[in-house]
């Protein structure tokens, strides 16, 4: 699984420089790179190195992670050791094939621990160079070959890839999902034309489980709830009401959903096992498992996990569990490339304590799917197709943004304040794409109320909310941009209120959003003298932070179980150097745990009320670092003022306590700046942070650096 991080749609043209191949050799080829700009709005061409897409796919990569996951490479490790000696007391050679080998790793541990050759296969090209160099440099070329295919093209006989077939597969195609980068395939095909008749494997078995529940927080991140405006109920339609939903898995750190954030209503159930040492079938397949509910209540969700066996007798054994199975928590191997997976079923039901019930999963090549029957109902017999969503708001809006939408607390902050900015003559303009702040102004008693949809999808969404509740003429929605708008299209009128949440569908990072100033700056010519901008201004904010695992997937790691895997590091540094280390990047940090080593600090004011500025604007301060422990970096959020005493906060939802945890929304990402090496903090305040950030309005992004000073100073903006 890759880090997360911004990947806009690209479209490019080569520049060939002139003057033949002597220029070429000179100078690097260009790229042309368009790209839609998901704060200003525009398609930015931006010139490229040619090699762009290889250090972004490099810097962004997960190698770091899983270099990092001690648990995961000791329980390899301990599988192919006695895979090996297995072989061998067969009185066999030992020929081993490593799909997938990223960085040589399980290649290099099966060479030591006895193998004669092994066939280390990767298609990623930069990766299987990297391979080359970290097996070159411990010493082991003379006994791993590096093939760059793709399993499937890898061929076996005297001029083939191969000259044998091997006795040991070891492969690590796994995701969350267990099957979601293709595993069943390629263990299908290996075992047909790549690897002997009763061959070893590691991992030997893999085994996923799951838990039925009711919980309503994982629940309003599937369906739209019911809001109460004043005296009247907005109710969803019933087309998305009984929609099945989206199938695709929702994958998170479970451990951060406490158990008391749901209500078990099965057992955990053993769900279905794969067997790798023997022939793998990638065809569709359902299995299901009878018992009896253990508690009344609602059944809505499917907590879900996998274990691998690494050895036949299931003594080695690497599990996905979340954090709260463990007896000992302190024993939880946190990793951020596995997690676990969230699943909705297509419609929730109510179940007694004590009915017997059928929980079924089905699977095609790269996913998985549950539906949960009466006990005597057999799905494996009767099977049942893949959910998909047919109301388009599940297409349309995230699982963070159906739970957004379903936050009361936020909704009635919004109710608020357009309750003290609406007229009875009111003509409200909503800019954010899905949202349900028209309709809200509509039954607070706006005059008229247009909306700015950016798809076709999404405005069919919202026509299905305005139809639903007999308000079909309340609200007119145009599929139209912001500087495309004309005073014919809001019929003459000039707007009073301008409102947005903000959000847009294409904001990764935090200032994203602010493409609503763009929006509010191209439509200041249709604005009524003294016009109501609702949020009025928005907050950058930062904050010092020390995380509890989330550093690993930036971090070094050297040697792994005694292998120099350095160049690894310096591949990893390069291309990081090459932009992104000079950049945020999106992450939910209510996933992962931190602590704030500095105060909150507001470093950034956008005021709405004016238009975009063409001068950047510059941020210089110093944040004393009050906190004992590691800086690995910053944390940076927006806070938008609706009035003048309602604000929303897109990062920190309550006050840092003296022990520095921070609580995060959990609706949209933060923004992560990680620095090259931590900071040691004694947390006196002597120690201070310099940050100098400067929003650039010609391309709406934010750079920022940061470096620490001895000499402390006083904090400012």
């Amino acid at each position: 699984m890759a880090a997360p991080g911004v990947n806009p749609e690209r479209s490019s043209v080569k520049l060939v420089y002139p003057g033949g191949p002597a220029a070429l050799t000179a100078a690097a080829m260009k790229t042309f790179c368009g790209r839609a700009n998901p704060t200003t709005g525009a398609l930015d061409w931006v010139e490229e190195s040619e090699e762009y897409d290889y250090h972004q796919e490099i810097a962004r990569s997960c190698y770091a992670d899983m270099l990092h996951d001690r648990d995961r490479n000791e329980k390899y490790y301990q599988g192919i050791r006695a895979a090996v000696s297995r072989v061998k007391a067969r009185g066999e050679r030992v020929i081993v094939l490593d799909i997938g080998t990223g960085t040589g790793l399980l290649s290099m541990m099966a060479v030591s621990a006895g193998a004669d050759f092994c066939y280390a296969v990767e298609v990623f090209k930069p990766m299987a160079r990297a391979a080359a160099c970290i097996i070159k440099k411990n010493g082991f070329s003379d006994k791993i070959k590096v093939i760059n295919k793709h399993s499937t093209e890898v061929t076996v006989g005297p001029d083939g890839d191969m000259q044998e077939r091997a006795n040991i597969l070891v492969t690590e195609l796994f995701d969350t999902e267990l099957i979601g980068e293709g595993a069943l395939p390629s263990y299908e095909h290996a075992h047909l034309h790549l690897v002997q008749v009763g061959c070893e494997a590691v991992p030997h078995r893999a085994t996923v489980y799951a838990q039925l529940v009711e919980s309503e927080q994982l629940w309003s991140w599937a369906q739209i709830q019911s809001v109460q405006v004043d005296e009247r109920t907005l109710v969803p339609p019933a087309a998305v009401r009984e929609c099945a939903g989206a199938h695709a898995v929702c994958d998170i750190q479970l451990s951060q959903v406490p158990p008391s954030a749901f209500t078990p209503i099965s057992p955990l159930c053993s769900m279905f096992s794969v067997d790798f040492s023997r022939p793998v079938s990638s065809a569709p397949r359902s299995f299901s498992c009878r018992f009896v509910a253990q508690a009344g209540g609602r059944a809505q969700v499917v907590l879900s996990w996998w274990d691998l066996d690494m050895d036949p007798s299931g003594s080695i054994v690497c599990s996905m569990a979340p954090r709260w199975t463990y007896s000992d928590p302190r024993e939880y191997p946190w990793r951020d490339h596995w997690m676990q997976s969230v699943y909705f079923l297509p419609a929730e039901r109510r179940v007694c304590e004590g009915e017997e019930l059928s929980l079924s999963v089905s699977h095609d090549d790269y996913s998985l799917w549950y539906n949960l029957s009466e006990g005597h109902q057999t799905d494996v017999e009767q099977s049942f197709s893949r959910p998909c969503c047919t109301c388009q708001a599940h297409l349309v809006w995230t699982r963070p943004r159906f739970g957004e939408l379903n936050d009361w607390q936020r909704t009635e902050s919004y109710l608020s304040a357009l309750r003290s900015v609406l007229g009875k003559d009111g003509v409200c303009l909503v800019v954010s794409d899905g949202s349900l702040l028209p309709i809200f102004a509509h039954l607070l008693g706006a005059k008229k109320v247009f909306s700015l949809e950016n798809s076709g999808m999404s405005k069919r969404v919202i026509e299905q909310f305005l139809e639903a509740n007999s308000l079909k003429n309340g609200v007119q929605l145009l599929a139209i941009r912001a500087e495309q708008l004309t005073s014919a299209d809001l019929e003459g009128e000039q707007i009073s209120v301008l409102m947005g949440e903000p959000y847009f569908s294409t904001s990764l990072l935090p200032w994203h959003s602010l493409f609503f100033w763009y929006c509010r700056t191209a439509l200041a010519r249709l604005l009524r003298p003294g016009a109501t901008i609702l949020p009025s201004s928005a907050t950058l904010y930062l904050l010092g932070v020390e995380f509890q695992d989330l550093w690993r997937i930036r971090a070094p790691c050297g040697t792994c179980e005694g292998f120099d895997v350095s160049p690894m590091d310096e591949m990893v540094q390069q291309s990081l150097d090459f932009r992104e280390s000079r950049e945020a990047e999106p992450h939910h940090l209510w996933e992962y745990p931190c602590r704030a080593l500095t105060k909150a600090h507001p470093v950034m004011t956008f005021d709405f009320q004016q238009c975009v500025p063409e001068q950047p604007i510059n941020s210089q301060g110093t944040l004393p670092l009050i906190g004992r422990g590691r800086c690995h970096g910053f944390a940076l959020w927006m806070e938008y003022n609706l009035t003048d005493d309602i604000t929303i906060s897109m990062g920190l939802t309550k006050p840092v306590n003296e022990e520095g945890e921070c609580v995060w929304s959990p609706h949209r990402k933060q923004g992560v700046y990680f620095l090259r090496t931590p900071w040691e903090s004694s947390g006196d305040g002597r120690t201070a942070v310099l940050y100098s950030l400067t929003f650039d309005p010609s391309i709406g992004d934010v750079k920022m650096d940061f470096s620490v000073t001895q000499s402390m100073t006083n904090s400012d903006g």
